[in-house]
């Protein structure tokens, strides 16, 4: 499927047939886990990940399962990936069974994550101004693809997540990110502290976000390089990390104690991507 060229197509009409397998009752293997595979779903999320793929940060397109329907509509996403990908098409009778419910979007994709950085590695590949996400504790999947959403739309450098956040190749993640987790550079592990300490150590300014933050986050003065820390819904961040670290609040209105995670955090690297300069008045973001 070199760029301009048809697609190569193989027709399955068996729901076990083994070159599928991978895409066999996805809702159980997303309980269960799949070694860094992942499963890519719907059209938008394909093109991000064969820009993903042609891009050598990591991620390889391995097989592509499509709803025979849909085959025509994307001769152009197809081209985009490298020739022996192959594309596998069902009815969706077929399509159905093979993933144990209806699908109604009809575009799957099985990607493979080869590279996976350690936080500080990631923090080397930053240029001197940087803008990073750091997470804590995130164990709802809308969320934490809601925060790479975020990330990506204004312009972030990285995200960095501790040990206890969910996977964000997990399929609903991915899907909710809209491809962003295949864009935005992350690492995942290692806990909360440890991740702190390596962004101070690169001479980050930390701002851990918290209803309770010293400072209103529409005051903050730029700083070359800036981290914005996020905790779990409820609890919020750790004690000793709010003792430790300057913190920053959200003004809103009285009646609600505070905001969704992903929604705090998406409010707040506005701010901050608006302080550091990287958002343009046409409607793109850089570093």
């Amino acid at each position: 499927m070199a760029a301009g060229g048809e697609a190569r197509i193989i027709r399955i009409d068996d729901p076990d047939d083994p070159r599928i397998l991978e895409f066999h009752a996805i809702r159980e293997r997303d309980l269960t886990g799949r070694q860094n595979r992942f499963i890519a779903e719907g059209t938008v999320v394909l093109r991000m990940l064969a820009a993903a793929n042609a891009g050598g940060g990591g991620f390889v397109a391995e097989k592509i399962l499509l709803l025979e329907n849909r085959v025509a509509g994307l001769q152009a996403e197809l081209a985009s990936f490298p020739a022996d990908v192959p594309v596998y098409v069902a009815s969706s009778t077929v399509l159905d069974a093979i993933a144990g419910f209806h699908l109604h979007r009809g575009v799957l994709a099985l990607g493979y994550r080869s590279h996976q950085p350690h936080a500080a590695e990631l923090l080397e590949t930053l240029p001197d101004t940087a803008l990073v996400v750091c997470a804590a504790g995130i164990s709802n999947h809308d969320n934490i693809g809601s925060i790479f959403r975020n990330a990506a739309a204004f312009g972030a450098d990285a995200v960095l997540l501790d040990e206890t956040c969910c996977d964000p190749l997990y399929r609903k993640a991915l899907r909710v990110s809209v491809g962003a987790v295949l864009k935005v550079p992350y690492a995942r592990g290692g806990s909360i502290e440890a991740n702190l300490a390596a962004l101070v150590q690169r001479g980050f300014d930390v701002w851990a976000l918290s209803p309770s933050g010293k400072t209103e986050m529409g005051s903050l003065s730029a700083a070359p390089r800036m981290a914005l820390v996020t905790g779990t819904e409820g609890s919020g961040l750790p004690a000793a990390i709010l003792d430790r670290f300057n913190t920053a609040r959200i003004a809103q209105a009285p009646g609600l104690d505070s905001l969704n995670a992903a929604t705090a955090t998406g409010i707040a690297l506005y701010l901050l991507a608006s302080a550091q300069g990287r958002l343009q008045t046409d409607g793109t973001a850089g570093s």
